[in-house]
């Protein structure tokens, strides 16, 4: 399976329980042990053959081919720290990574699957997220990965395929979701969005699962019908590469002059003003933080009904609402 010599298959096996045994001691599979042993059997290394640290001249690259065993070293424990991988880069701007394993381990729990769901995942990365799916529900082509980029969903699908896996590899906006695969039980974003796009509603079943990363949290949507979906954001933080494409719009920038120093530093309130998108200014929005209890992000949520799109504080039909483009 793998293609390197056996030394180094034999540090990434050790180094790859090592990353199980960390992951497990979070607590992060409690909900759904059965995805302990697709990130125990997933070799990660073969889907990041190179990638990126930061250093002190910029970034500087790590790959599994150096004729160094001390740098062949770093790039095998480095591929399975529980840290994002930065793998691809264009002008110093980074497009494409490898997400943490610990995030990517609550994600999929959270993403409630279960034998025989029909999967779709937005933003294909190296391919390693699609291919713990498709260790968890087989090769019967239940499982779909999309990404923008003909150059990341062609080294996706060679990583896969070295890997040993063969889920669906389409190229194509993510926004648009996949409509000739569908209909989907589940579907997953690894990139950020600035909305819920309707194209994945109607490509989905009823009672379907979206979960998705907006405004720096992890919104869980349960989908109603064609038109219709609703939920809350999962209580921890999560910061994605932005989807390209259709989908994308740039935040409006809010300046945060005049408010208090501890409202800069305070990561939930960045969240509300992220999530609010300027429909709130910093002191108002500071203002209902502090009124509210300084609310973390589990007790915010997102309706989409039709054209309409908003967030919410606690209550769908509460005071506390703001559109959603």
């Amino acid at each position: 399976m793998g293609a390197y010599d056996s030394e180094t298959e034999a540090l990434a096996d050790a180094a790859r329980a090592e990353l199980v045994r960390e992951i497990d001691a979070d607590g992060a599979w409690a909900g759904d042990p059965v995805w302990r042993e697709a990130f125990a059997a997933v070799p990660r290394h073969l889907f990041v053959p190179y990638y990126y640290v930061p250093g002190p001249r910029g970034y500087e690259r790590r790959w599994g081919e150096s004729p160094e065993p001390g740098a062949r070293e770093r790039w095998v424990r480095g591929a399975y720290a529980d840290a994002p991988l930065a793998t691809r880069l264009r002008d110093g701007e980074l497009v494409s990574s490898s997400s943490q394993p610990s995030l990517m381990a609550r994600m999929l729990v959270a993403l409630r699957v279960e034998d025989g769901d029909r999967v779709l995942e937005v933003g294909a990365g190296t391919g390693y997220n699609a291919a713990l799916l498709a260790h968890r529900l087989g090769d019967g082509g239940l499982v779909t990965t999309v990404d923008l980029e003909p150059e990341i969903t062609e080294s996706a699908r060679r990583h896969l395929a070295a890997a040993g896996y063969h889920p669906a590899v389409v190229t194509g906006d993510g926004a648009r979701g996949v409509p000739e695969r569908a209909p989907y039980d589940r579907i997953i974003a690894t990139c950020e969005l600035c909305t819920v796009p309707r194209a994945w509603l109607a490509q989905c079943r009823p009672g379907a699962r979206v979960l998705t990363p907006l405004a720096t949290g992890l919104l869980a949507l349960t989908v109603r019908d064609a038109q219709c979906a609703e939920g809350r954001f999962l209580p921890g933080a999560a910061f994605f590469v932005p989807l390209r494409g259709q989908g994308r719009t740039e935040p409006a920038s809010v300046s945060l002059a005049g408010l208090p120093a501890r409202a800069r530093t305070r990561e939930p309130f960045r969240f509300l003003l992220a999530l609010t998108r300027g429909a709130l200014d910093a002191r108002e929005a500071y203002a209902l933080w502090e009124r509210e209890g300084e609310p973390g992000r589990g007790r915010y949520g997102v309706t989409v009904r039709g054209e309409h799109a908003w967030a919410w504080l606690d209550d769908p039909e509460g005071p506390y609402a703001w559109p959603l483009p």
